[in-house]
């Protein structure tokens, strides 16, 4: 008998053990989801971005510093750009570089040297070698789609960057020729900036870190002024580029665009 009472009295022991495991495991999917549910959607984050750092034309004087202490070297340029389809570029320094011209074309891209007079058309696997000897490749540079052309994105997290709260974005390609098949991002929950990107092969190896500050407000939307670029695959200390003057939806000749500009 007593035997039977101990049996009843260990399985109802047992039964709110459980019973209170179960609670407290509900108790922390539900707090999970709650959480997760206040993040915004990330479609929402990137559209944004897109507003403040897109622009129907752009004018862009920059320099680029390329390379560690012992030899680095300073180039200037400047390049006019309409929507995401097409770009002109000019070199204005040093004076090894200076008249080195860049078309691009929606995905077709043209590079004239004067030093040899003449210009040749980058493509394919061209396209990933190395602009200038700096950490940014020809596709890095034609790269203008809108994200979420290219992604989907998922918001996974809030992080501090730079002393700023910042929005974690995962994003994933939905197109197949993609270099980037994976990119996180750190997205400034107050200016809706990108501060910290990292870009990942489909492998999950990380290939590029890029990351960026000096943001300030420019006709009305922030854009970020100083960016630092960092080939994961290769040595040295990154590129930084520094943008000297910006102009936004402003008019640019038609014909800045053309084959015959390059010379």
């Amino acid at each position: 008998m007593n035997l039977n009472v101990n049996r009843n009295i260990l399985n109802i022991v047992k039964f709110i053990l459980l019973t209170r495991n179960l609670c407290v495991i509900l108790f922390l999917c539900f707090s999970i989801t709650i959480i997760a549910q206040n993040y915004p959607a990330g479609k929402t984050i990137l559209d944004k971005v897109d507003n403040n750092m897109s622009a129907k034309t752009r004018v862009i004087k920059s320099s680029m510093e390329i390379g560690n202490l012992r030899t680095k070297r300073t180039m200037q340029s400047i390049t006019y750009s309409e929507g995401d389809h097409k770009a002109f570029t000019e070199y204005l320094a040093p004076a090894r570089e200076k008249g080195t011209k860049m078309l691009k074309l929606d995905n077709q891209l043209w590079i004239y040297s004067p030093m040899t007079d003449r210009t040749v058309q980058i493509s394919g696997h061209m396209l990933r070698q190395s602009v200038m000897g700096s950490d940014m490749s020809y596709e890095d540079m034609m790269n203008d789609i809108p994200l979420l052309q290219r992604y989907k994105a998922e918001v996974s997290g809030e992080e501090v960057v730079d002393g700023r709260t910042c929005w974690v974005i995962l994003l994933t390609a939905i197109i197949a020729d993609i270099t980037y098949y994976n990119q996180k991002m750190w997205v400034d929950q107050e200016r809706y900036i990108p501060l910290k990107v990292e870009q990942f092969a489909k492998s999950g190896k990380l290939l590029k870190r890029t990351n960026l500050s000096n943001v300030q407000k420019i006709q009305g939307r922030w854009f970020p002024k100083t960016y630092v670029y960092k080939d994961m695959l290769k040595d040295g200390n990154g590129t930084k580029m520094t943008i000297q003057e910006v102009q936004l939806d402003v008019s640019i000749p038609s014909n800045m665009f053309n084959l015959s500009n390059l010379k």
